[in-house]
């Protein structure tokens, strides 16, 4: 029995699967915690892996591992292969104006999506590069290689200290602003003028899905790996047609497609997938700890909180949560601050707090999905996945707003599973990737409540601008 490793190196924490590579039994897992924080140093993912993993009983059977990890994060490294500075994280807006630069001097946001799939935003990694450039030129000028966070864990577990050996995958890469995933070549012109100067800076090399980046020290062969999203549409074994919401520390709605997408407007990012296709993508910032903020506002636990939510009639009683506590990435939005709207002295209850913030987070979701099918992607299935899918009130609630039937897969590591699939995959090197067994999807239906679509959208287009 062959067995291989998925990784999910995310923003809170990191997990470790260990499954059979042919049916995708789960033998053993581990996990380890990441430092909160929107810039963190590097070398906390690499203890936390090795954590991880020892907790996952180690590598020692293992034939094969794939690292997926959060996506659009720069790893600035200078020649010797040192970290220069902390990595910012995707989640981190103070890169704004520097997507907005980026985006005029590549001719606007039509041409710039038409480059590479999207209009750059904060979260992007080329507009972190220009943020360096832009406030800390000492550190620019010493970057010589710019990796992505499951980039620079796989090349860590090669044992290589040689920037030349860094890789990566289309889908990852999709995700920089420099890279174009129509032709899967990286956009120099984009990285010189992020970085400064025409200089030469090494990037990952963009390997296929099927290929090997490297080995382990002990000679574990490391696939290419890619980014959270990619991997978690492995793991649910997603096919063109399905689109999964998922609702970790973002929200993300996205899609596996045949064709490429190009959206000026900005909303629908056009990534590359794990797997040769496209993975068109809508992200908001705020998700999970949205139902984090609501439960310990008052004061209950998650399921309590479900509880409390499924007790109030759809729409709260006119209370309506715009969740951008983070500010927010889609809408680009990334001063804004969340609002809560339509409070009375009748309608100022633990249920109705509940519900408002569960259908404030799920709102923009809505849109998302709805972005999406403007775009000509095909919606056969939602899928819910993602921690904050747990809730009890999330099935029942989501099958209301998106007016569709919602599964809502058997409990998982997704992203860490898709890793696994994928190591599985270069493992057979097979046409497709292996075919494994999963648990029963719960499902929900609902009737449709297009009025709280209504109330949200009315509150989102008042604020705009504040």
């Amino acid at each position: 029995m062959a067995l291989v490793a998925g990784v999910d190196s995310s923003t809170q924490s990191v997990k470790v699967v260990i499954r059979d590579a042919t049916t995708g039994a789960l033998i053993r897992q581990g996990r380890a915690s990441h430092p909160d924080g929107t810039e963190v140093d590097p070398t906390f993912w690499w203890s936390a892996l090795q954590e991880a993993i020892l907790a996952a009983g180690g590598l020692e059977d293992v034939s094969a591992i794939s690292i997926a990890g959060q996506q659009h994060g720069m790893v600035v490294l200078d020649a010797a292969g040192e970290v220069i500075r902390p990595a910012l994280l995707w989640n981190d807006t103070r890169s704004a104006q520097q997507a907005t630069d980026l985006n005029k001097e590549f001719g606007g946001e039509r041409k710039i999506a038409d480059s590479v799939g999207s209009v750059l935003v904060a979260s992007f990694t080329a507009s972190k590069v220009r943020w360096l450039a832009d406030n800390e030129p000492e550190n620019a000028a010493r970057v010589a290689a710019i990796a992505l966070p499951h980039d620079w864990l796989s090349w860590k577990l090669t044992g290589s200290t040689d920037i030349n050996d860094l890789f990566t995958d289309r889908g990852d890469a999709s995700g920089t602003g420099y890279f174009d995933p129509e032709t899967s070549s990286y956009r120099l012109d984009i990285v010189a003028s992020a970085v400064g100067d025409e200089r030469e800076i090494v990037l990952p090399r963009v390997l296929d899905p099927r290929e090997f980046g490297g080995t382990t020290p002990a000679g574990i062969p490391i696939a290419a790996g890619t980014g959270d999203n990619a991997a978690a549409a492995l793991g649910v074994q997603a096919q063109p047609g399905d689109v999964i919401v998922s609702l970790g520390t973002s929200g993300t709605a996205f899609s596996v497609s045949k064709t490429a997408t190009h959206d000026f407007s900005g909303f629908v990012t056009g990534f590359a997938d794990a797997t040769g296709n496209f993975l068109p993508l809508v992200c908001t910032l705020n998700a999970a700890r949205i139902l984090d903020a609501a439960a310990k506002l008052l004061g209950v636990d998650h399921d309590r909180l479900g509880d409390l939510a499924l007790s109030a009639n759809p729409g709260a009683g006119g209370l309506t949560l715009l969740p951008y506590f983070e500010g927010e990435r889609t809408p680009n939005r990334p001063d804004a601050t969340g609002v809560l709207t339509g409070l009375t002295l009748a309608n100022s209850t633990h249920e109705n707090i509940a519900r408002a913030y569960i259908e404030g987070m799920l709102c923009g979701l809505v849109d998302a999905v709805d972005a999406l099918e403007v775009l000509g992607v095909d919606i056969n299935r939602i899928l819910l996945i993602g921690g904050a899918a747990k809730n009890p009130a999330i099935g029942p609630i989501a099958a209301a707003l998106f007016g569709r039937t919602v599964l809502i897969p058997a409990a998982g590591e997704y992203v860490a599973d898709g890793a696994a699939r994928q190591a599985a995959w270069a493992l057979s090197q097979s046409a497709e990737p292996p075919v494994w067994q999963l648990g029963q999807a719960l499902t929900y239906e609902a009737e449709a409540t297009p009025e709280v679509i209504v109330q949200y959208r009315t509150l989102r287009d008042r604020t705009e601008g504040w």
